[in-house]
């Protein structure tokens, strides 16, 4: 775990913290609301930069557990996040867009870490990674269409741009960029490794500039974040369970089921802001449901971590 990433929380929250501060200042506003877009896709481009290809081969010899994990993360939970936002946030619709677009996107980094405290098969974990990243890309648009399409809440065509913009040119540039790289291969993985935490950077820096934008209209509405905490936490404990049956279900060896119950768990808040902060500018409540997110994932993660690795001791 590098430091960036064990600081990842408090410099999310520092970096709103920062933002909200400038917001008060008029004329950091309009240069923030400018800025946000650029840093997205400058992070974005970094991030699937550093996924090397040849696991995405290697998630699909492993059958079974590459299966069973995409039917939790991209029918299962979907269909969660959905029941769950409809309960309790249907009379807030900025929340409950923000909630399905957290749940909805499976974790593709900080989950590996966790997964290896617990004792779990960390290199299954990470040939899955790239799988979840792709499908989420292709998927987010048509989940969000299809659980908050109705009413006006998404506009479609608004939508669809802007996943081309954040997530799609990112990840052609990336390609392109790799494939000039391809013939130096020592160049390729050092700048790779040495561009590790610049994603984080770029994220805490896209984050502190919508809060600089919009740091007003949240300052007025910061009591709603309790309203999203109970569908969240509903959300992590049930699907621990779900992941827990699945992989005794499907008889796998005790490393692989912790490897499934992380990965159906953790979630990618750094996609799903990346696409709220592009597609839903006048609704900065989206973004403070996705970064409320993170603030209790960790922590729940590492909780989790410590029950599975009490577990695994406990059934050897």
């Amino acid at each position: 775990m590098t430091m960036f990433e064990k600081i990842y929380t408090p410099l999310i929250l520092t970096a709103a913290l920062l933002g909200i501060s400038f917001s008060q200042v008029s004329s950091v506003k309009h240069i923030a609301g400018h800025a946000i877009l650029p840093l997205l896709m400058v992070m974005l481009t970094l991030t699937f930069f550093q996924v090397p290809r040849r696991e995405v081969k290697q998630a699909f010899t492993r059958t079974a557990f590459t299966l069973t994990t995409l039917v939790i993360n991209f029918l299962w939970s979907p269909l969660l996040a959905w029941g769950l936002a409809s309960v309790f946030l249907s009379d807030h619709p900025s929340l409950y867009i923000g909630f399905i677009m957290l749940m909805i996107t499976p974790c593709t980094d900080w989950y590996l870490v966790f997964t290896g405290i617990a004792k779990g098969d960390v290199a299954l974990s990470t040939a899955i990674l790239p799988v979840n990243l792709l499908l989420q890309l292709l998927l987010l648009p048509v989940f969000l269409l299809l659980f908050a399409g109705t009413g006006g809440i998404v506009q479609p065509a608004f939508l669809i741009e802007s996943v081309i913009m954040v997530l799609f040119l990112p990840f052609l540039i990336a390609i392109l960029f790799r494939l000039l790289l391809k013939k130096t291969p020592g160049t390729l993985k050092s700048l790779q490794s040495g561009s590790d935490p610049l994603p984080i950077v770029f994220l805490s820096l896209a984050i502190a500039a919508m809060f600089a934008s919009e740091g007003r209209v949240l300052l007025e509405n910061l009591s709603v974040l309790w309203i999203i905490f109970v569908p969240i936490i509903l959300f992590f404990l049930i699907n621990f369970f779900i992941g827990r049956w699945a992989g005794n279900f499907m008889n796998f060896p005790e490393s692989w089921r912790t490897s499934l119950t992380m990965t159906t768990l953790a979630r990618n808040s750094p996609v799903a802001l990346a696409v709220a902060m592009t597609a839903f500018p006048d609704r900065p409540l989206v973004a403070l449901a996705l970064i409320t997110g993170p603030l209790l994932e960790l922590p729940v993660l590492a909780a989790v971590s410590q029950i599975l690795l009490y577990i695994s001791r406990h059934n050897r």
